[in-house]
C-alpha cells in the first residue's frame, strides 16, 4: 500500500543513473555491459521528477564515485576490481562526464557522491533529508539487487517511509530484478512510476 504522500516532505532518490553506467561512451558502454531495461529508466522516471517538483517535492541523485588515487588510478574495492576489471583511470571520477547524471534527468536538486552500494554509507544523504524535513523516499535506479536494495534497507532502518519503483529500477538480469522486488516487499511498498505520478496529480 502506497503511503499517504505529503509532496513537500517527499523526495525521489535515484541510484547510479550516470553516464558511465548508461551512456554508450561511458565505462560500461565501452565494455559492452549494457541492458535495455536500464537504458529505459531515465525517460520513464522523468515524468515522476516533474510531477514531484510541481508539488514542491525534491529530486536527489546518488552517484557512484571512484576516488582517484595519487596517480589517477581509481581506488577500487577488491571485490569490484574482480567483478569489473575494465574500470580504469577517469571512470566515475568526480567532475567527469562519466560520473555525471544522465542528461535526461539532469540536473538533480541535490547530488550525493557514494563510494559503496548504499546511498547512506559515509555520505551526506541523511543530513540533506533531515535538513529538508523529508519523511518519505521514492526510490529508483540501478541495480535493483545492489545499490537500490542496500539503500532501501538502510532507509528502512532510519524510519523513512518508502516506495520502491517496480519499473523505475532495473538490473542486468531480469530474473534477479524480479527476485529482489519479492525480497524487498517485506520492507517497502512497491509501485509503478505511473502509480506514483497518479498519486501526485
Amino acid at each position: 500500500m502506497i503511503p499517504a504522500l505529503k509532496p513537500q516532505r517527499t523526495a525521489l532518490l535515484t541510484i547510479d543513473l550516470q553516464n558511465d553506467f548508461l551512456h554508450p561512451k561511458g565505462a560500461y558502454g565501452r565494455a559492452g555491459q549494457g541492458s535495455a531495461a536500464i537504458a529505459a529508466l531515465p525517460a520513464r522516471l522523468l515524468p515522476l521528477v516533474q510531477a514531484l517538483r510541481a508539488r514542491g517535492g525534491h529530486y536527489i541523485s546518488a552517484q557512484f564515485t571512484l576516488v582517484p588515487g595519487p596517480d589517477g588510478t581509481p581506488l577500487i574495492a577488491p571485490h569490484l576490481k574482480t567483478l569489473r576489471p575494465f574500470l580504469t583511470k577517469g571512470d566515475f571520477a568526480p567532475g567527469g562526464f562519466g560520473h555525471a547524471l544522465v542528461e535526461t534527468l539532469a540536473p538533480a536538486d541535490y547530488t550525493v557522491e557514494k563510494v559503496a552500494y548504499s546511498a547512506f554509507y559515509q555520505t551526506r544523504l541523511e543530513y540533506i533529508l533531515r535538513a529538508l524535513d523529508i519523511d518519505t523516499l521514492i526510490v529508483g535506479g540501478i541495480v535493483t539487487n545492489g545499490g537500490v536494495a542496500s539503500t532501501i534497507r538502510d532507509a528502512h532502518l532510519r524510519d523513512f517511509k518508502l516506495v520502491l519503483l517496480s519499473d523505475g529500477t532495473a538490473a542486468f538480469d531480469q530474473a534477479v530484478h524480479d527476485a529482489t522486488l519479492i525480497s524487498l516487499g517485506s520492507v517497502t511498498p512497491i509501485a509503478s512510476t505511473a502509480d506514483m505520478v497518479g498519486a501526485l496529480s
